[in-house]
């Protein structure tokens, strides 16, 4: 073995940490001694120990452990007795606070004003001025007190809580910040819902005025519309029989005749053809002389003169034929004569393709025989074209012309 091996060492060589081992303590800071430089001298070469050789005669005897000896557990000691606590003393009864009184406030008394002329010794070799006597001061009246206060301050309901102090006022001469203008813009800007309900509600509004204005159109406009143009059609009939103008035959919407109801204050002129457009809707009544539809006319000495008129709207000149009564008289004027007929019959409510009840003998009209007939036609109920309401008459006045008026007209 060497002497530099790392598993052996001298047996005299210094231990390192004995070397290495710190100076008392208190004693660090301390610097060694200056001395003169030394070499270590050379270490002897290492020998190993001799060979282990027990003694003679030693026997080994290990040391006997201690016997374990556990203590003795501690007597037994009861716990002390319970002992209740004393008799339960109930608290003294509550004494409310006496009411609160204000202390009355002092009534203020003025000090009255010192005249010095009044205390100055009188003369009566002087001349003295009147002396103005003071009026007496009102008495003053004492504030309210802290519960009248306090019951005001209730009533206004505000209990002495401080305001909430004011946001202080922009000044408008200072130019916006980028972030109040976008905070403007958005606060001006609409959301959509608010366009969207203000378009809707104009929508509607739009269409409630739209149909006010066909109502007042139709309920209304019509009515003076078509008595214009009826009353045109009557100074036409008059004119051409004026001229003795006599056809035989009458083109679709010329008109021919005047029809009067008396009792309904009627006067309405007759046109050729039902024809909405040329007869009905211009105010006049129109004959049913047409195709499978035609009818008699007046001067016919056998038939049915079977006529249409608006019940609502466009002159609306048979609204209240369901009004009239058996004998009320509706007379037809010609160019040659007067033909008047008296109510008969009347149905409510038939069927709009019932062409039966302007037959020659009109069935449901109570007529059994050929004879000289009237009937009158128009839409029920008010206001619709569902079913059609017929009222039928019978000649029996024919007065030409010449010989005037009949009763019915002139009484």
């Amino acid at each position: 073995m060497t002497a530099g091996s790392p598993w052996f060492r001298a047996a005299n060589a210094p231990d390192p940490e004995e070397r290495q081992r710190p100076e008392p303590y208190g004693h660090e800071d301390r610097q060694p001694a200056a001395y003169a430089y030394e070499p270590e001298p050379q270490a002897a070469p290492y020998e190993p120990p001799a060979a282990y050789e027990p003694e003679p005669g030693a026997a080994y005897a290990p040391e006997p452990p201690d016997a374990y000896a556990p203590e003795p557990p501690a007597p037994y000691e009861p716990p002390a007795a319970y002992e209740a606590p004393g008799a339960y003393d109930p608290p003294a009864p509550y004494d409310p606070p006496a009411p609160y009184e204000p202390e009355p406030t002092a009534v203020y008394e003025p000090i009255p004003e010192v005249d010095p002329e009044a205390d100055a010794p009188v003369r009566h070799d002087e001349t003295m001025a009147l002396r103005t006597v003071a009026p007496p001061a009102a008495p003053s009246v004492p504030g309210p007190g802290r519960a009248e206060r306090r019951r005001a301050a209730k009533a206004r309901g505000r209990r002495g809580a401080p305001t909430a102090p004011s946001a202080p006022e922009r000044d408008d001469s200072r130019p916006l910040s980028r972030v109040e203008a976008r905070r403007a813009a958005r606060a001006r800007k609409e959301s959509v819902g608010v366009v969207a309900s203000r378009v809707v509600g104009e929508l509607f509004i739009s269409f409630g005025v739209v149909m006010l204005l066909f109502v007042a159109y139709q309920l209304w406009w019509t009515n003076v519309r078509a008595g214009q143009e009826a009353n045109t059609a009557k100074e036409q009939i008059a004119e051409e029989w004026a001229k003795g103008r006599k056809p035989d035959a009458f083109e679709p919407g010329q008109g021919f005749a005047i029809m009067y109801i008396p009792k309904l204050d009627v006067v309405v002129p007759i046109a050729e053809g039902i024809s909405k457009p040329k007869v009905l809707d211009r105010g006049m009544v129109g004959h049913y002389g047409e195709g499978k539809l035609k009818t008699a006319m007046p001067q016919d000495k056998q038939g049915n003169f079977a006529v249409a008129g608006h019940r609502n709207t466009h002159g609306e000149p048979f609204r209240y034929i369901n009004q009239l009564k058996p004998g009320d008289p509706i007379v037809v004027e010609t160019a040659d004569a007067y033909y008047t007929y008296e109510m008969a019959s009347i149905l409510p409510q038939t069927h709009p393709s019932n062409v039966s009840v302007i037959e020659p003998v009109p069935k449901g009209s109570g007529f059994t025989r050929p004879g000289r007939y009237i009937t009158l036609t128009t839409c029920t109920p008010e206001f619709t074209s569902t079913y059609r309401m017929i009222v039928w008459g019978k000649m029996v006045e024919e007065r030409p012309r010449s010989k005037g008026k009949p009763d019915a007209l002139v009484g």
